[in-house]
């Protein structure tokens, strides 16, 4: 069933004076700035789903603004909510939406480097992504967002701090939304954060085991650094993952890994945390050279 194919549901609309949610007699769009929840049709995320996750057809996904924006997509808060006719709703979640650009107007200035070793089934595929044509680059643009939603998903059923990745609709990926639900206040990035130094050490710890776990299946994030990590009160969070790496199969997985650490260990040493980095890299490498084929 598709989205156009759903059966027509009771429009909610506010009662100006009381706030409150009422239904029209007739049946159409749902109240302007909001939509029909885009669950049905997506691929959604690995089961068991966390319990805040939304899944009724007669949700309303509304659009609260954009949180961040970015040379590849904007992140936009969008709250999805189960309306039932008379009452405010009843039930509600918080998510970040994150929409890749269209393909006419994206920027992926590094793209040739990170799609080394990613295939596509089609040859005209193939030879339109080497080309840059607008085909080409549309196809590009879903093998970012595929890319990304995949890795999540692989990445939370590991265990890792990230995001949990709701579903994905062509380029528009729905996922956890990281920081004060209530007030729709994202978690800051370490780069912007001011962590103290007692906090220092159990960060890298997180972070390192998190860098430890991904070598061990042959992954680096790619473009990792102190704005790819949110601070969720004391907990980090890694982000951004259209451009995850497979260290084996790219012939510059090893230079994306050493660069992600020389990143991260760069920013800690400079907040008052002394990191080997060459001993760090060292051991991630050898890691993920003992992982076997990519991605085991």
């Amino acid at each position: 069933m598709t989205h156009q194919e759903w059966i027509p549901r009771p429009t909610p609309r506010r009662n100006g004076a009381t706030g409150l949610l009422a239904t029209d007699s007739h049946v159409d769009d749902p109240p302007e700035g909001e939509r029909w929840s885009t669950w049905d049709g997506s691929t959604h995320g690995p089961v068991p789903r966390p319990d805040w996750v939304i899944t009724d057809l007669g949700a309303v996904d509304q659009d609260l603004g954009i949180l961040k924006t970015g040379k590849e997509a904007d992140v936009h808060v969008v709250r999805r909510w189960v309306p039932d006719g008379t009452t405010l709703p009843s039930r509600s979640a918080v998510m970040a939406a994150k929409r890749f650009r269209p393909g006419d107007r994206r920027l992926f200035h590094r793209d040739a480097g990170y799609l080394e070793g990613r295939r596509v089934r089609r040859s005209r595929e193939t030879r339109a992504m080497a080309r840059r044509t607008d085909f080409g680059r549309e196809v590009i643009a879903g093998q970012w967002a595929g890319a990304e939603f995949g890795a999540l998903g692989m990445l939370w059923e590991l265990g890792l701090p990230v995001p949990y990745p709701v579903q994905l609709s062509q380029t528009e990926m729905l996922m956890e939304f990281v920081g004060d639900r209530q007030l729709c206040v994202g978690a800051p990035r370490l780069a912007q954060a001011r962590p103290g130094r007692d906090l220092l050490p159990d960060l890298w710890e997180q972070l390192l085991e998190a860098l430890q776990t991904l070598a061990e299946h042959g992954w680096a994030h790619g473009d990792l650094s102190a704005f790819n990590l949110l601070l969720d009160g004391d907990r980090l969070v890694l982000i951004d993952w259209p451009q995850i790496v497979d260290v084996i199969g790219n012939p510059r997985g090893f230079e994306y890994l050493q660069r992600d650490v020389h990143n991260v260990a760069t920013w800690f040493t400079a907040h008052g945390l002394a990191v080997d980095e060459a001993e760090v890299f060292g051991d991630l490498a050898a890691l993920a050279a003992g992982s076997g084929w990519p991605g085991s």
